[in-house]
């Protein structure tokens, strides 16, 4: 049965849980947390610790603001409802851009593991045959979607268990060959590379948790959008404590730091410690499958954030379209088909076009955030004073700490400006997409109220 939205609530607790659990672990976990490590030190694990501590704020607003009113969209709406039009265009926008340009990368980085092993078939046949793969995946129905992703996710959180079972007996000295080994995230320093480089961390790792998000907008089209919403958000500190601060202290722990490798995967060279067989290559499928979970999960993503413009007139018509399943098939075609003109111009251009539909979403993981908790601090105002009831899950220390929040995103915002040459060059090219948005918005408002009817878009 379709919703008013013209949807169906066809993804299952099961499926919104795992989306929760799965969405913060991607590939740059596996793989990115080593380059960290050498960029950071020890403190590497300080640098997730805050970047996650203000992902754990993100989402705990977000979620109160997604149990009071439960909506397609998800904080578009929030941003559109509590700070005005040009808000909800320009998230809705701005992150659908950034899910577009994730899918593209996605594709090529699962193309790369696969060429390795089928050394023979060109990269682009790859990206091609994982594009066209996950399309049909999200255009099959919302349960497709959602059980693909079920099983995607199970893989990258099933691994990430053993690691910290296996990692945890292997410091204490508990597992065959192994010495206690706690020390070694002491060696040269706890913070060997200076305070500095820990603020640098926080600047690379905070993209790292990027799509806990996903979990307000696919509860939409759940039989139960109010307790999905609740329960991903209520967990969130405990799976970013886990998963990432956990994974990387034992990383720093297992191995001493200047030996971890940057260039591929830590995760791998801490199996092979282990002694597990052919370790290189089972991580190497794990990620495979982290990349196509973030590659599943950007389609879908993009799609409804796009359907959900449509309702303002904030997108072309036709993207309304649904089929006999509910499905927005129109949006979604209309998403991968900009990913198909990326992944074409990673082999094409990719020291210059590829280069910056990647760059220039670079920051818009942040200016999303700032938005967001702009948005909680109108809306939660607005609703103590017209309908407390709806307030089930609260953000902790309103107002003081969502204001907090928004200084510390803004602060990382700014922080990009000393880092290094990439983040600035992430953050230039994103202010450049965020101008470009606004002044789309510009126009659209300013033919709106020349229309000669007196209609007027918000």
């Amino acid at each position: 049965m379709a919703t008013k939205s013209g949807l169906r609530p066809d993804l299952r607790q099961r499926h919104v849980r795992m989306i929760a659990l799965g969405g913060i672990i991607g590939a740059s976990l596996f793989i990115g947390s080593g380059a960290v490590i050498h960029t950071v030190g020890p403190a590497a694990v300080l640098s997730y610790a805050i970047g996650g501590l203000l992902v754990v704020l993100v989402m705990r607003m977000l979620g109160e603001m997604a149990t009071a009113a439960p909506a397609l969209g998800s904080f578009m709406e929030y941003a559109r409802d509590s700070l005005g039009g040009w808000a909800g265009f320009t998230i809705g926008w701005l992150y659908w851009y950034f899910w577009v340009g994730v899918v593209a990368f996605e594709a090529v980085a699962g193309a790369k593991i696969l060429q390795g092993w089928i050394p023979g078939v060109p990269q682009w046949v790859f990206s091609l045959a994982l594009m066209l793969l996950l399309t049909a995946t999200n255009l099959a129905s919302a349960r497709s979607f959602g059980e693909t992703e079920f099983w995607l996710a199970s893989i990258k959180v099933a691994t990430i268990v053993v690691f910290l079972v296996l990692g945890t007996l292997f410091v204490l000295g508990l597992w065959p060959d192994a010495h206690f080994s706690v020390a070694n995230i002491g060696l040269d320093g706890f913070v060997a590379n200076g305070p500095f480089s820990v603020v640098h961390g926080v600047v690379i790792v905070i993209f790292s948790y990027f799509g806990a998000e996903i979990v307000t907008i696919a509860a939409a089209e759940s039989d139960q959008p109010e307790t999905a919403v609740r329960k991903a958000t209520s967990t969130i500190v405990w799976r970013v404590i886990v998963f990432y601060v956990g994974s990387v202290a034992l990383l720093v722990m297992i191995t001493p730091w200047r030996e971890i490798p940057s260039e591929t995967s830590p995760f791998a060279a801490a199996f092979g410690r282990f002694g597990v067989p052919a370790a290189s290559t089972i991580v190497s499928a794990v990620v495979l499958t982290a990349a196509l979970s973030v590659l599943n999960s950007g389609l879908y993503t993009a799609s409804r954030m796009l359907f959900a413009l449509r309702r303002h007139g904030w997108a072309p018509g036709w993207i309304a379209d649904t089929n006999a399943r509910g499905v927005p098939w129109k949006a979604i075609l209309a998403s991968t088909s900009v990913g198909y003109v990326a992944v074409v111009m990673s082999y094409v251009s990719p020291d210059k076009i590829f280069y910056f539909i990647i760059n220039s979403a670079g920051a818009v993981a942040l200016f999303v955030y700032a938005i967001i908790c702009g948005s909680q601090i109108r809306m939660r105002r607005s609703l103590e004073a017209s309908a407390p009831e709806k307030l089930k899950l609260r953000m902790w220390g309103y107002p003081w700490l969502s204001w907090v929040t928004l200084v510390l995103t803004l602060v990382v915002v700014a922080s990009m400006l000393f880092v290094d040459e990439d983040a600035r060059a992430q953050l230039y090219l994103s202010l450049i997409s965020l101008a470009v948005i606004l002044g789309v918005y510009a126009l659209i408002r300013r033919r709106s109220s020349r229309a000669p009817t007196g209609i007027t878009r918000d």
